[in-house]
């Protein structure tokens, strides 16, 4: 699914970011990338998503180059293939939870109120669907966004700190909810600090100083059903 191959990224051509990286991920897997602030996470995740482009090397997304695509190819392929979850949420505080769900399906293809409602429904928000940002809690915001990330079928989900700004029960029910989205045969690639999320991929990748450094098989734990979820299908 994702090849990324010798690629480096440079800041006004001095600050190296991501140094001769090379990796392979498999079409359904869960990988987690792990490391220290300042490792190139958060860069690497930028480019798999195709919001930033390497300064040299090459990224391969289901078969496509991603690198010699033009800004609108690059835009549409992301619309596409590619779902977000961002760590400090990103939603539109003047829209509701089920507007911001609406807003992806609209730069997508075509807004549609139902199906939004269903994939609120599906994370557990049918009931705060009309609710705006400021009246969730960050749990249920994080919820929004996984329901945003899904709206459109995309094969590869990417989730940069998705459980950095949650307490311990909202992290239960989002991390669930990454489970069943892997279940169901997305690929998922999830930046964290956490070395509990990392241990529930099938695999860990640590960068140091931009430089992929070690590749680990994860144990993968079994987490209890969250009671808030237990009808929950995603």
């Amino acid at each position: 699914m994702i090849q990324i191959r010798d690629v480096t990224k440079e800041y006004n051509g001095t600050t190296r970011a991501l140094d001769c990286v090379s990796l392979d991920i498999a079409e359904g897997e869960w990988v987690a990338i792990m490391g220290p602030s300042g490792s190139g996470k958060t860069t690497l995740l930028n480019l798999l998503s195709c919001l930033d482009r390497p300064t040299r090397g090459t990224v391969t997304i289901d078969g496509a180059d991603v690198t010699r695509l033009a800004a609108n190819q690059l835009a549409q392929f992301r619309r596409e293939k590619v779902g977000l979850v961002f760590q400090q949420f990103h939603l539109v505080q003047y829209l509701t939870a089920l507007e911001n769900v609406m807003l992806a399906q609209y730069f997508h293809s075509m807004p549609d109120a139902p199906e939004a409602r269903a994939a609120l429904e599906q994370v557990g928000l049918a009931e705060r669907a009309d609710h705006l940002p400021s009246q969730l809690s960050g749990g249920e915001q994080q919820r929004v966004c996984v329901a945003r990330a899904l709206i459109n079928q995309p094969r590869i989900i990417l989730a940069d700190e998705p459980t950095g700004n949650l307490d311990e029960a909202n992290e239960e029910i989002v991390l669930d909810l990454f489970r069943r989205m892997h279940a169901r045969g997305h690929t998922v690639v999830i930046v964290t600090h956490d070395a509990a999320v990392g241990e529930l991929a099938d695999r860990v990748l640590r960068l140091e100083h931009g430089r992929l450094v070690g590749e680990e098989s994860a144990s993968r734990i079994a987490l209890p059903e969250p009671r808030a979820l237990m009808r929950v299908s995603v």
